[in-house]
């Protein structure tokens, strides 16, 4: 172009470039082997600039790995060394510090060339089923236990694939065919990203991406900051205790409005657990960021100027900042509850902003099934790694019900049945809403779910339970009450621990239940026709409504007889 773009011009590149992320991580979402990635959408895509700073990123994705994948790009820009970076090369890790938090996420880096110029970096995260060692699960000592461990390195050289690390990968995972195609659909997302790069900057006719890049930063920064600004100068501190592994963990915050920037400090957090639970800073960070800017700024577009001014600080071998060689496998479990412990801050500051606390961590559990052991098994019977993402219910917000199980802070999505059934031979007996599960308040809190899960006869399994709020139930805001905690139990009565693998004989189920979200506000201020609502859609019981909520007993046979004849309540 003859002179620079017009304001106008560069608001449509950037809206041009979210749409390009968002077409990349589609493009990860329709062609992974994993149903992590598939099914739940464990990912992120992003586009970032020569120094590694992230300009935009797609909707799709959970923030856990956007906001963390928002500082990996400057480590692999670090590690490769800017006279190694050529055209056709992508770069690969899964270093939970310099990636997205542990082994299981693999990251992938790619340039783009432009004319001859490297002009950006498009990067993409995929948490895959299986890296070998332990598995997806809590009980390693130390990251070493956990996997196999890829440094920032070259997937491709100038366009060549590292035959060598291919081989190393397979030897070391027990789906090697599904690992080997997340991998190469990760680089295959990013070339489809630089592929619409290269198209916009040659209809805008750009040589380099500074000028929409500086407007990107700048407009973000400024509107970022514009909201801060009108927040309170105040300080405040939240808690937060939870299960942890074999004992509880608790999360301290102390958040601190400053003029330019809020400061999150887990000073008094609980120190490093000894199983896989810890959480990189990175991590911590990515959803603390998360927690502040969905509630004061969500419409500006995430990158990194508009996440910079939310900043986190913990002390080293903290739960919230564990360092190499810390067992971090579940580094999930902790990171999913650090918004509600900023929230029980914030909300003294902001008053009537934020949710009630929710199921918070994500209700995963991975099926290990073999051919059993205990009789003679059946030709069919094959060896298998399931995992499948669940979600309890969410927290009642100041003006809304919580959401029935819907992961948040995650984001993710849940694994229909038929697509963990599909992935290998394991049934779901069982999955449909909780009632009761969400906690009472003039906002109730989202339901959680039951799920009974077992294996295709001739086999038996290993389950790693992945799951919280057994002992610590979601705590209810301004008066709203309690969501119900989890459970977990064999069919036989035979008790299950929340986390951990655990052997799971033939014919046998283990049955579940995940929490709900806690309520927000004074039950009895809830509407009798939203209480008449949830009684007939069955959400909640006849004494929940009678107990809880002080519905009449009349209107309670109102909904009943109206349920029985088949009338909309």
């Amino acid at each position: 172009m003859s002179q620079s773009p017009s304001n106008v011009a560069y608001q449509v590149m950037w809206n041009r470039l979210i749409s390009v992320v968002e077409e990349q991580a589609q493009a990860l979402v329709r062609t992974a082997f994993s149903t992590s990635v598939r099914e739940a959408g464990d990912l992120s895509a992003g586009v970032y600039d020569v120094s590694g700073q992230m300009l935009a990123q797609a909707v799709t994705g959970t923030p856990g790995h956007v906001n963390a994948m928002a500082d990996a790009v400057a480590h692999f820009i670090r590690r490769i060394g800017v006279a190694n970076i050529c055209d056709g090369d992508v770069y690969i890790t899964n270093d939970p510090w310099e990636g997205t938090g542990h082994l299981h996420d693999i990251t992938m880096v790619t340039p783009s060339f432009h004319g001859g110029e490297h002009v950006g970096f498009f990067a993409c995260t995929a948490h895959v089923v299986d890296i070998g060692g332990r598995g997806f699960g809590a009980d390693a000592a130390s990251v070493y236990e956990e996997g196999l461990y890829i440094p920032i390195m070259k997937f491709a050289d100038r366009g060549t694939v590292d035959e060598t690390l291919v081989r190393i990968v397979r030897g070391n995972v027990r789906e090697p065919d599904q690992l080997i195609g997340d991998m190469y659909a990760l680089a295959t997302c990013n070339e489809i990203g630089h592929r619409r790069l290269v198209e916009m900057m040659t209809e805008f006719e750009l040589s380099d991406l500074n000028g929409i890049a500086t407007f990107i930063l700048d407009n973000s920064r400024r509107a970022t900051l514009e909201r801060i600004a009108a927040l309170p100068r105040s300080s405040a501190d939240g808690e937060l205790t939870v299960d942890g592994f074999a004992t509880p963990i608790t999360l301290k915050v102390k958040v601190t409005v400053h003029e330019d920037r809020i400061v999150s400090d887990f000073t008094g957090s609980s120190d490093l657990d000894k199983k896989g639970i810890n959480c990189p800073l990175v991590y911590a960070k990515a959803y603390a960021c998360y927690a502040l800017k969905v509630a004061i700024a969500p419409e500006i577009p995430n990158n990194a100027a508009s996440l910079a001014p939310f900043e986190i600080e913990a002390p080293v071998n903290t739960i919230v900042n564990a360092v190499h060689p810390a067992p971090v496998a579940l580094r999930h479990i902790v990171g999913h509850f650090v918004p509600d412990a900023v929230y029980n801050a914030f909300d003294k500051i902001v008053p009537g902003l934020v949710p009630a606390e929710g199921a918070g961590c994500l209700c995963n559990f991975q099926v290990s099934l073999r051919p059993r052991t205990d009789a003679p098994a059946p030709a069919h019977a094959r060896r298998s790694e399931v995992l499948t993402f669940n979600s309890g219910g969410s927290g009642a917000r100041p003006e809304h019900d919580g959401l029935n199980a819907t992961a948040f802070p995650s984001g993710v999505m849940t694994m229909p049945v038929e697509a963990t059934e599909h992935a290998g031979p394991v049934i779901i007996w069982r999955k449909e809403l909780r009632p009761d599960s969400g906690g009472s308040g003039k906002q109730r809190g989202g339901l959680g779910q039951f799920m009974e899960v077992g294996a295709r006869e001739g086999h038996e399994f290993d389950i790693q339970a992945m799951f919280d709020r057994v002992n610590h139930p979601a705590q209810g805001r301004r008066g709203g009450g309690a969501g119900a905690a989890t459970t977990i139990v064999q069919d036989d009565g035979t008790p299950m621990n929340g986390k951990g693998k655990q052997f799971v004989a033939h014919g046998r189920k283990v049955m579940m239940a995940f929490p709900g979200g806690a309520g927000y506000g004074d039950p009895k201020e809830r509407s009798a026709d939203l209480v008449k609502r949830d009684l007939a859609r069955g959400y909640i019981s006849a004494e929940t409504a009678s107990n809880d909520y002080g519905l009449s007993a009349s209107d309670i046979a109102e909904v009943e007889t109206a349920i029985a004849n088949g009338e909309a309540v």
